[in-house]
Order: structure tokens, then C-alpha cells, then sequence
């Protein structure tokens, strides 16, 4: 496995992912270089998701089968939240909605797997880690359901799909590199507690935008059909 061409792509895809997440969120959104650099992100993380949970599939770990799926699942309908909401699109929010919520249950189950098993642990993850994520694929799934029964979105709504989902996958990749492997980096980063701040700061950079997003959307949004949203 140390030496497996798709450990390496599954390594590539997550170095990329990190780089180009980070830089996607400095620039300035809607512009050209936000979008190639997006373009570039999406690519990369739909990459490490898919080519890391056929690995975990291989080894059979069920922890990295979940998380992923989750992360494919989140960076996939990020891409897809600004697509006209036609036939096609509206099958992938619905089958979307089906894996979120199959990956939810399935890791609240393997929670309780944990919970009840003598050393605190199945599969080598104690409770936390599958709760955590499980709340947070149904959460998403009920994010999935609330669009997909209302007829309109505005603006704000639909960026605030994009965003948390976005960062939750960026987050995803930070903790991959920085939480669970800091043997990779100097004692000092180690120590000083920047490898914690790395990690955490897709999510304290996605609080941001959520509140620049709401205090600069009109008091007075219009809605619009969710079958008209486009990527303009």
C-alpha cells in the first residue's frame, strides 16, 4: 500500500485540495481566478474523496469508507448548488439525499457500535468521531430535503449551501494532514499549536463568510425559482 499509485493519486489529490482551498478562499468570489481555482479544488477533493474511501473499501475501514463518501458527497453538492435545477440535476439532489442520509445512519449505528463495545472503540474510532459526522450527514440530507420541496431559493440561501459545504470538505483536508499526521512537520508547529489552527481554520474562515454573506444580502431578497438558479 506504502507504495500503491493510487495511495500516491490519493495523496496528490489531498495536497492539491488543501493548496487550492485555501487559495479559492482568498480570492475574491464570483471572479475568474475563483472559479478556475475552484474548478481546481472540486477536482482534487472529489479525487482524494473517491480514490481514499475505494482504499478504506480494500482494507475495509469503515471509518474512512464513511468519511469518504461525506466528503464527496459535500464537495459534489457545493459544485452542483448553482446548476439550473432541471431533470438531470434534480435526480443528483435526490440520490444525494439518499447517500447523505445512508451515511448518516450508518454512522450513528456504528456510534452506538462504539458506545457499547468494552474498549470504547470499533474499528479503531471511539464514539466521537462517528457522532460528529453522522449529525453532520443528516444535517446536510436535511438541507438536501428543505430545497428540494421549496420552489424558490434566494441568492443567500444558495450561497450559504455552497459555502458550508465547501469548507466542511476543506476542513476534511486539513485535519487529514495536519491533525492526523504531524510527524510531517517541525517540532515547533507541533508544539505551538499551529497544526490545530490549520485545521480549524477553514471552519473559522466559513464563519466569516457566512456572516459577510448575511450582512451584505438585501433585507428583502427575491426569491428565485430553484429551477432557474444559475452559476451567473
Amino acid at each position: 500500500m506504502r507504495h500503491s499509485p493510487l495511495l500516491l493519486l490519493h495523496i496528490t489529490g489531498g495536497t492539491i485540495g488543501l493548496i487550492s482551498g485555501f487559495i479559492t478562499i482568498a480570492l475574491k468570489k464570483g471572479s475568474d481566478r475563483h472559479r478556475i481555482a475552484g474548478y481546481v479544488f472540486v477536482t482534487a477533493m472529489l479525487t482524494m474523496a473517491s480514490v481514499g474511501a475505494f482504499l478504506a473499501l480494500r482494507r475495509f475501514e469503515p471509518g474512512n469508507i464513511l468519511g469518504g463518501t461525506i466528503t464527496f458527497y459535500m464537495v459534489a453538492t457545493a459544485a452542483m448548488a448553482f446548476r439550473l435545477r432541471v431533470s438531470l440535476t434534480r435526480l443528483f439532489d435526490w440520490s444525494a439525499l439518499l447517500l447523505a442520509t445512508g451515511v448518516g445512519a450508518t454512522e450513528l449505528a456504528c456510534a452506538y457500535k462504539a458506545a457499547t463495545s468494552p474498549t470504547g472503540q470499533w474499528q479503531g474510532y471511539s464514539v466521537g468521531p462517528y457522532l460528529i459526522f453522522g449529525c453532520i450527514a443528516l444535517l446536510a440530507a436535511a438541507g438536501d430535503l428543505r430545497m428540494l420541496l421549496r420552489s424558490t431559493m434566494t441568492r443567500t440561501q444558495t450561497l450559504t449551501r455552497h459555502l458550508w459545504r465547501m469548507c466542511f470538505g476543506l476542513f476534511v483536508a486539513a485535519a487529514s494532514v495536519f491533525l492526523a499526521r504531524p510527524h510531517l512537520f517541525p517540532a515547533f508547529m507541533q508544539k505551538s499549536g499551529a497544526l490545530i489552527f490549520l485545521t480549524v481554520l477553514p471552519l473559522l474562515l466559513m464563519l466569516f463568510w457566512f456572516i459577510r454573506v448575511r450582512r451584505s444580502a438585501p433585507r428583502a431578497a427575491k426569491p428565485i425559482p430553484t429551477q432557474a438558479l444559475s452559476a451567473s
